[in-house]
Protein backbone atom coordinates (compact mmCIF):
# COMPACT_ATOMS: atom_id res chain seq x y z
CA UNK A 1 0.00 0.00 0.00
CA UNK A 2 1.37 3.48 -0.80
CA UNK A 3 2.83 5.33 2.17
CA UNK A 4 0.32 8.17 1.77
CA UNK A 5 -2.59 5.80 2.30
CA UNK A 6 -0.87 4.31 5.36
CA UNK A 7 -0.54 7.81 6.79
CA UNK A 8 -4.25 8.43 6.28
CA UNK A 9 -5.23 5.11 7.90
CA UNK A 10 -2.90 5.55 10.89
CA UNK A 11 -4.03 9.15 11.35
CA UNK A 12 -7.64 7.98 11.33
CA UNK A 13 -6.86 5.30 13.93
CA UNK A 14 -4.96 7.84 16.05
CA UNK A 15 -7.88 10.29 15.96
CA UNK A 16 -10.30 7.51 16.93
CA UNK A 17 -8.06 6.52 19.85
CA UNK A 18 -7.79 10.12 21.05
CA UNK A 19 -11.57 10.56 20.79
CA UNK A 20 -12.03 7.36 22.83
CA UNK A 21 -9.71 8.57 25.58
CA UNK A 22 -11.54 11.90 25.73
CA UNK A 23 -14.89 10.09 25.85
CA UNK A 24 -13.80 7.84 28.73
CA UNK A 25 -12.52 10.88 30.67
CA UNK A 26 -15.91 12.54 30.26
CA UNK A 27 -17.71 9.31 31.19
CA UNK A 28 -15.76 8.97 34.45
CA UNK A 29 -16.97 12.33 35.70
CA UNK A 30 -20.65 11.93 34.91
CA UNK A 31 -23.45 10.14 36.71
CA UNK A 32 -24.98 8.78 33.51
CA UNK A 33 -23.94 5.13 33.83
CA UNK A 34 -27.27 3.72 35.04
CA UNK A 35 -30.81 5.06 35.18
CA UNK A 36 -33.39 3.17 37.20
CA UNK A 37 -36.97 3.50 38.38
CA UNK A 38 -37.56 2.51 41.99
CA UNK A 39 -40.85 1.35 43.46
CA UNK A 40 -41.76 1.93 47.10
CA UNK A 41 -42.91 -1.61 47.83
CA UNK A 42 -44.01 -0.86 51.41
CA UNK A 43 -46.33 2.01 50.47
CA UNK A 44 -47.74 0.27 47.42
CA UNK A 45 -48.66 -2.80 49.48
CA UNK A 46 -50.26 -0.70 52.23
CA UNK A 47 -52.78 0.90 49.87
CA UNK A 48 -52.84 -2.03 47.40
CA UNK A 49 -51.84 0.33 44.58
CA UNK A 50 -52.07 -0.77 40.97
CA UNK A 51 -52.08 0.73 37.49
CA UNK A 52 -51.69 4.50 37.43
CA UNK A 53 -51.68 4.64 41.23
CA UNK A 54 -48.18 3.10 41.17
CA UNK A 55 -46.82 6.37 39.72
CA UNK A 56 -47.26 7.95 43.17
CA UNK A 57 -44.90 5.29 44.55
CA UNK A 58 -42.36 5.25 41.72
CA UNK A 59 -39.20 7.31 41.92
CA UNK A 60 -35.97 7.27 39.94
CA UNK A 61 -32.21 7.29 40.43
CA UNK A 62 -29.20 7.80 38.21
CA UNK A 63 -25.57 7.33 39.11
CA UNK A 64 -22.03 6.97 37.84
CA UNK A 65 -18.83 5.70 39.41
CA UNK A 66 -18.47 8.44 42.04
CA UNK A 67 -21.83 10.03 42.74
CA UNK A 68 -25.50 10.08 41.82
CA UNK A 69 -28.90 11.49 42.62
CA UNK A 70 -32.49 10.43 42.71
CA UNK A 71 -36.06 11.01 43.81
CA UNK A 72 -37.93 8.78 46.26
CA UNK A 73 -41.71 8.67 46.19
CA UNK A 74 -43.88 6.75 48.59
CA UNK A 75 -47.27 8.40 48.27
CA UNK A 76 -46.22 11.40 50.35
CA UNK A 77 -44.59 13.49 47.62
CA UNK A 78 -41.17 13.51 46.03
CA UNK A 79 -38.07 13.35 48.24
CA UNK A 80 -34.91 14.20 46.24
CA UNK A 81 -31.58 12.89 47.53
CA UNK A 82 -27.93 12.87 46.53
CA UNK A 83 -25.16 10.44 47.39
CA UNK A 84 -21.53 9.67 46.72
CA UNK A 85 -19.94 6.23 46.66
CA UNK A 86 -17.00 7.42 48.74
CA UNK A 87 -17.51 7.59 51.67
CA UNK A 88 -21.33 7.27 51.82
CA UNK A 89 -21.78 3.79 50.30
CA UNK A 90 -18.50 2.14 51.25
CA UNK A 91 -20.22 -0.28 53.65
CA UNK A 92 -23.03 -1.03 51.20
CA UNK A 93 -21.42 -1.68 47.81
CA UNK A 94 -18.80 -4.31 46.81
CA UNK A 95 -15.85 -1.94 47.22
CA UNK A 96 -13.23 -4.15 45.59
CA UNK A 97 -15.23 -4.46 42.35
CA UNK A 98 -16.06 -0.76 42.30
CA UNK A 99 -12.45 0.28 42.85
CA UNK A 100 -11.31 -2.08 40.09
CA UNK A 101 -13.80 -0.51 37.69
CA UNK A 102 -12.35 2.93 38.39
CA UNK A 103 -8.80 1.56 38.17
CA UNK A 104 -9.33 -0.16 34.82
CA UNK A 105 -11.14 2.92 33.47
CA UNK A 106 -8.11 5.04 34.38
CA UNK A 107 -5.75 2.50 32.80
CA UNK A 108 -7.98 2.49 29.69
CA UNK A 109 -7.56 6.26 29.36
CA UNK A 110 -3.76 6.04 29.61
CA UNK A 111 -3.53 3.10 27.20
CA UNK A 112 -5.80 4.75 24.67
CA UNK A 113 -3.82 7.99 24.75
CA UNK A 114 -0.58 6.01 24.38
CA UNK A 115 -2.12 4.13 21.46
CA UNK A 116 -3.08 7.42 19.79
CA UNK A 117 0.53 8.63 20.14
CA UNK A 118 1.86 5.40 18.64
CA UNK A 119 -0.50 5.63 15.68
CA UNK A 120 0.59 9.20 14.96
CA UNK A 121 4.24 8.20 15.31
CA UNK A 122 3.79 5.40 12.79
CA UNK A 123 1.92 7.76 10.45
CA UNK A 124 4.62 10.43 10.30
CA UNK A 125 7.73 8.62 11.55
CA UNK A 126 9.73 5.56 10.59
CA UNK A 127 9.91 3.22 13.61
CA UNK A 128 12.94 0.97 13.55
CA UNK A 129 11.98 -1.16 16.58
CA UNK A 130 9.35 -3.90 16.52
CA UNK A 131 7.34 -2.64 19.50
CA UNK A 132 7.23 0.86 18.06
CA UNK A 133 5.91 -0.45 14.75
CA UNK A 134 2.88 -2.56 13.77
CA UNK A 135 3.40 -5.13 16.53
CA UNK A 136 3.22 -2.34 19.11
CA UNK A 137 0.04 -0.98 17.52
CA UNK A 138 -1.58 -4.41 17.67
CA UNK A 139 -0.44 -4.76 21.28
CA UNK A 140 -1.86 -1.37 22.40
CA UNK A 141 -5.15 -2.02 20.60
CA UNK A 142 -5.52 -5.51 22.11
CA UNK A 143 -4.71 -4.39 25.68
CA UNK A 144 -7.02 -1.35 25.42
CA UNK A 145 -9.80 -3.51 24.00
CA UNK A 146 -9.38 -6.04 26.84
CA UNK A 147 -9.37 -3.26 29.43
CA UNK A 148 -12.60 -1.76 28.07
CA UNK A 149 -14.19 -5.21 28.09
CA UNK A 150 -13.17 -5.70 31.74
CA UNK A 151 -14.73 -2.37 32.73
CA UNK A 152 -18.05 -3.33 31.15
CA UNK A 153 -18.07 -6.84 32.62
CA UNK A 154 -17.18 -5.67 36.13
CA UNK A 155 -19.72 -2.85 36.08
CA UNK A 156 -22.47 -5.08 34.71
CA UNK A 157 -21.76 -7.68 37.39
CA UNK A 158 -21.85 -5.04 40.11
CA UNK A 159 -25.17 -3.67 38.88
CA UNK A 160 -26.94 -6.95 38.12
CA UNK A 161 -25.39 -9.59 40.37
CA UNK A 162 -24.86 -7.36 43.41
CA UNK A 163 -28.12 -5.39 42.94
CA UNK A 164 -26.35 -2.04 43.13
CA UNK A 165 -29.37 0.09 42.21
CA UNK A 166 -31.51 -1.52 44.91
CA UNK A 167 -28.82 -0.99 47.55
CA UNK A 168 -28.58 2.66 46.59
CA UNK A 169 -32.37 3.08 46.65
CA UNK A 170 -32.54 1.68 50.20
CA UNK A 171 -29.56 3.68 51.46
CA UNK A 172 -30.48 5.27 54.81
CA UNK A 173 -34.10 4.12 54.50
CA UNK A 174 -35.32 2.45 57.65
CA UNK A 175 -39.09 2.74 57.17
CA UNK A 176 -39.74 1.95 53.51
CA UNK A 177 -38.41 -0.81 51.28
CA UNK A 178 -37.66 0.02 47.66
CA UNK A 179 -37.48 -2.41 44.75
CA UNK A 180 -36.18 -1.83 41.26
CA UNK A 181 -39.02 -1.33 38.82
CA UNK A 182 -36.76 -0.99 35.76
CA UNK A 183 -33.17 -0.07 35.04
CA UNK A 184 -31.02 0.52 31.97
CA UNK A 185 -27.46 1.46 31.16
CA UNK A 186 -27.09 5.12 30.27
CA UNK A 187 -24.83 7.18 27.99
CA UNK A 188 -21.50 6.80 29.80
CA UNK A 189 -21.66 3.01 29.83
CA UNK A 190 -22.26 2.97 26.07
CA UNK A 191 -19.31 5.33 25.63
CA UNK A 192 -17.13 2.54 27.07
CA UNK A 193 -18.75 0.08 24.67
CA UNK A 194 -18.04 2.40 21.72
CA UNK A 195 -14.43 2.74 22.90
CA UNK A 196 -14.18 -1.07 23.05
CA UNK A 197 -15.54 -1.30 19.50
CA UNK A 198 -13.18 1.43 18.25
CA UNK A 199 -10.14 -0.56 19.39
CA UNK A 200 -11.39 -3.56 17.43
CA UNK A 201 -11.79 -1.26 14.43
CA UNK A 202 -8.25 0.05 14.95
CA UNK A 203 -6.94 -3.51 14.75
CA UNK A 204 -8.73 -3.91 11.41
CA UNK A 205 -7.30 -0.59 10.20
CA UNK A 206 -3.77 -1.81 10.97
CA UNK A 207 -4.50 -4.91 8.91
CA UNK A 208 -5.94 -2.72 6.15
CA UNK A 209 -2.68 -0.77 6.11
CA UNK A 210 -0.99 -3.96 4.95
CA UNK A 211 0.45 -5.38 8.17
CA UNK A 212 -0.22 -9.01 9.05
CA UNK A 213 -1.73 -9.94 12.40
CA UNK A 214 0.96 -10.83 14.99
CA UNK A 215 2.61 -14.26 14.64
CA UNK A 216 0.96 -14.93 11.27
CA UNK A 217 4.13 -14.13 9.38
CA UNK A 218 6.35 -16.02 11.80
CA UNK A 219 4.41 -19.26 11.19
CA UNK A 220 4.92 -18.89 7.45
CA UNK A 221 8.63 -18.39 8.02
CA UNK A 222 8.82 -21.54 10.14
CA UNK A 223 7.11 -23.54 7.39
CA UNK A 224 9.49 -22.22 4.77
CA UNK A 225 12.50 -22.92 7.01
CA UNK A 226 11.36 -26.52 7.56
CA UNK A 227 10.90 -26.99 3.82
CA UNK A 228 14.40 -25.64 3.15
CA UNK A 229 15.91 -28.03 5.68
CA UNK A 230 14.32 -31.01 3.88
CA UNK A 231 16.19 -30.12 0.74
Amino acid sequence: MPSQQKKVIFCMAGILSFACSFGVIMALGTQLWVKAKILCKTGALLVNASGQELEKFTGEIQYGLFHGEGVRQCGLGARPFRFSFFPDLVKTIPVSIHVNIILFSTILIMLTMAGAAFFMYNAFGKPYETLLGPLGLYLWSFISCSCGCLVMILFASEVKMHHLSEKIANYKEGTFIYKIHSEKYATSFWVIFICFSMHILNGLLIRLAGFQFPFTKSKDLETNTAADLMY
